[in-house]
């Protein structure tokens, strides 16, 4: 493997203005019922609100969900249409699981930077609440065969083929298809692989708790969220939380490993649901506006993992993204002032610190001269991350991005020099995309 950077074409700027999202809640409680589409449409409203955008059409805008009706297909164009947008707006779906709000945000800066496009929205939602049930597949064929059927008793014949245990409803899964294993078997394997304590995961939950509710009280999130059906903060987050109250939780991940089992509910994310959304355009776009430039968008990488054949953690390809994305941009981890690392569990964010700290792994791996490096812990998810908000899968790069932008646009007016967060998003199939957002 090499990690030689590629020469960086000369393109634009591609500029962050801001960003918005819903109150992210837990499954089950606020959202009940509340469908994708009303929920990316509120999202795009609280940014067209914020920024003016009445009427205004835009370049694209671009997004998805991971759990999606199938009569969903135009899920973003119809949330476009639904809001005040120009009903002129382009707009399309795209799908790589968790990473999906944060591939939407490639797509959209990638066209900018060309000058194809002079300003776009990306984003994602996505309901657990309201995730599509599927019938039974004999159910599925026996339906359609009644619908094909040309007569009125090839119908009844193809209707008669159905059982009463057909009629049981078959539920979404996030387990992967080729192992059948869940995220949270696939994560604790490579938890147990690293060695990574209970006591470690237990805090990284901690401190996103509370680095949350520290943003929160602050007024951090006052830009960035807009109340949605009578919630105004996300309902997950547990600001009176301990580690003697995570340490009392029962492991849930791991049972059937040799080694002891320690991911809980506490240091895993809940299933979540929520919307978010993130404005870009180019710098002349804004300018012209008035409109507020936090950051630019610089650079992404995507990388995959052979998690099938067990030779990588299934959540482990950030940590191969990332060298090539600082390499390219002649970058290491020092020059970083905020790690914005999802927390799809707390042990995911441990083990990709404990991997790039390895000089063996990173040798054989990473293809590297030794250890890439250690992440200084006080920069890491210092408003919280998805333990703590919760995690809508296809939300989470919007939410990611727009807090990191917000960041770094305060630390530069702070200090008067640039500064840069890392975005690092793991996926579902074994698959990461990372980016790297600097003050303007």
């Amino acid at each position: 493997m090499s990690t030689t950077p590629a020469p960086v074409p000369s393109t634009r700027e591609a500029v962050i203005i801001g960003g918005n999202r819903i109150p992210f809640s837990r499954a089950g409680k606020k959202y009940v019922r509340t469908s994708n589409q009303d929920m990316f449409t509120a999202a795009l409203e609280g940014l067209v609100a914020r920024f003016g955008l009445q009427g205004e059409r835009l370049g694209e805008v671009v997004g998805g969900a991971v759990l999606k009706h199938s009569k969903n297909f135009n899920l973003v164009r119809e949330s476009v249409l639904g809001s005040s947008l120009a009903p002129t707006t382009p707009a399309y779906d795209v799908q790589q699981a968790c990473a999906t709000g944060l591939e939407a945000a490639i797509a959209v800066t990638n066209k900018i930077k060309l000058g194809q496009i002079e300003s776009a929205i990306a984003g994602g939602t996505d309901t657990v609440s309201d995730a599509p049930i599927v019938v039974s597949d004999r159910l599925r064929a026996a339906l359609l065969d009644a619908n094909h059927a040309k007569t009125t008793g090839a119908k009844v014949k193809a209707l008669l083929q159905i059982r009463p245990k057909d009629l049981a409803p078959a539920t979404p899964s996030t387990g992967e298809p080729r192992t059948h294993l869940s995220m949270g078997e696939h994560q604790a394997i490579t938890t147990a692989k690293w060695g990574i304590s209970r006591e470690a995961q237990d805090e990284i939950a901690f401190n996103s708790h509370q680095n949350l509710a520290r943003a929160w009280e602050s007024g951090f999130f006052d830009d960035l969220v807009t109340p949605y059906k009578g919630l105004t903060r996300d309902d997950n987050l547990r600001a009176d939380t301990s580690l003697e109250k995570l340490a009392k939780l029962r492991p849930v991940f791991g049972a059937k490993l040799d080694d002891a089992a320690t991911m809980t509910a506490g240091n895993s994310t809940p299933l979540t649901d929520g919307a978010s959304a993130v404005l870009f355009a180019s710098r002349e776009w804004a300018e012209e506006r008035e409109l507020p430039i936090l950051a630019k968008f610089v650079d992404a990488e995507t990388a995959a993992v052979d998690f099938v054949h067990g030779h990588e953690g299934l959540l482990m390809a950030p940590v191969a993204a990332v060298p090539r994305l600082l390499a390219r941009q002649g970058l290491t981890l020092e020059d970083i002032d905020f790690f914005e690392i999802h927390e799809a569990f707390a042990s995911t964010v441990l083990t990709t610190l404990a991997a790039w700290e390895d000089e063996e792994y990173c040798r054989t791996e990473l293809g590297l001269d030794g250890a890439f490096g250690k992440v200084d812990r006080s920069r890491l998810n210092v408003n919280g991350s998805s333990l703590a908000a919760g995690h809508p899968f296809a939300a989470t790069g919007g939410r990611i991005i727009a807090t990191a932008a917000k960041l770094v646009s305060a630390k530069a007016r702070e200090t008067g020099q640039p500064a840069r967060a890392l975005i690092s998003v793991c996926a579902a199939g074994g698959l990461g995309a990372v980016a790297l957002v600097e003050s303007v």
